[in-house]
């Protein structure tokens, strides 16, 4: 049985713990609610350019252009198929990562996808660890994205990611993620990025009520041609979408930390209660024992 100083240094070590586990819980939180407040904004912007998108998709432009001539819409055998993986770069945040990793390899499983035919793609220390492990070609990495990034700060990657499909390192690319749902509820979210198509506009993007906003009409007077303007404005399209999977990302690991956290704070508390009723006992136990000593050995003089 644990002696009474090894309980004391128990309940001391786990009340440290809970003073630690609690103010990351209060700073993930504040986390959280600052990149929602940012990422509201991005939304608005997300789906106004998904709109633009989806007008000219209505509009038959894509109809009249030179789909050879346009990359990201151009169908193309797929020999090698690019995953796009966000995760943390650090622990702490639950099961987060494990279900990214976990999904992400049940796609690969459905489609048939091997180290020989993917290319990998990872944005966060655990995902990239994990497929380098594995064996994976790792075309891209990057780390240490902060805790409400900006485009700019990003803007290198989704350009490497666009550049990187042009040049025809992959034929296909699938971006995995966690989506946030609420604070306490995310769900993984696979959206085949590229080549663009139909389904990744409802796929991705903003909401229907975002986009009933912008009123856009459905004939266009294009100059110089078709092909030149969906150049233009189908690379910034995929680069927003990029950038809001991370945003989106983001926003779901400060949730997974702080309710990692909150769970971690409410455990040491209940083990907190179970130690100090141990002690307790075990104190009343060696009490009982010292009054009996006591009580004997009058008994003996006597």
């Amino acid at each position: 049985m644990a002696s009474l100083q090894d309980i004391q240094r128990r309940i001391a070590s786990t009340k440290k713990t809970r003073q630690i586990t609690s103010a990351m819980q209060m700073v993930s939180t504040a986390k959280l609610s600052q990149i929602q407040r940012f990422g509201s904004g991005y939304s608005a912007y997300a789906a106004r350019l998904e709109s633009i998108v989806e007008h000219l998709v209505s509009a038959h432009l894509f109809d009249n252009a030179d789909a050879a001539h346009i990359p990201l819409i151009n169908q193309r055998p797929i020999k090698k198929t690019g995953i796009l993986v966000v995760t943390s770069d650090r622990g702490l945040v639950g099961s987060y990562n494990a279900n990214i990793i976990k999904q992400t390899n049940a796609l690969m499983e459905r489609l048939g996808l091997t180290q020989d035919n993917t290319a990998i793609l990872a944005i966060g220390g655990n995902g990239a660890d994990f497929y380098k492990k594995l064996g994976f070609d790792i075309v891209l990495e990057h780390r240490g994205v902060s805790d409400v990034p900006s485009y700019n700060e990003i803007r290198d990657v989704v350009n490497t990611v666009t550049s990187l499909y042009d040049s025809e390192v992959f034929d296909a690319l699938h971006v995995v993620y966690n989506h946030f749902v609420n604070r306490l509820t995310s769900e993984f979210r696979d959206v085949q990025l590229l080549p663009l198509t139909a389904d990744t506009l409802h796929a991705m993007g903003g909401t229907n009520e975002d986009k009933a906003e912008l009123d856009v009409q459905s004939v266009y007077d294009i100059e110089p041609d078709a092909t030149a303007v969906l150049n233009v404005v189908l690379p910034q399209f995929a680069q927003s979408l990029v950038y809001e999977a991370v945003l989106d990302a983001k926003t779901a690991e400060h949730a997974a930390s702080s309710t990692a956290m909150k769970a971690a704070t409410d455990n040491a508390k209940d083990l907190i209660g179970r130690l100090e009723l141990q002690f307790n006992r075990a104190r009343q136990a060696e009490i009982t024992t010292e009054i009996t000593e006591i009580t004997g050995g009058m008994a003996a003089l006597g």
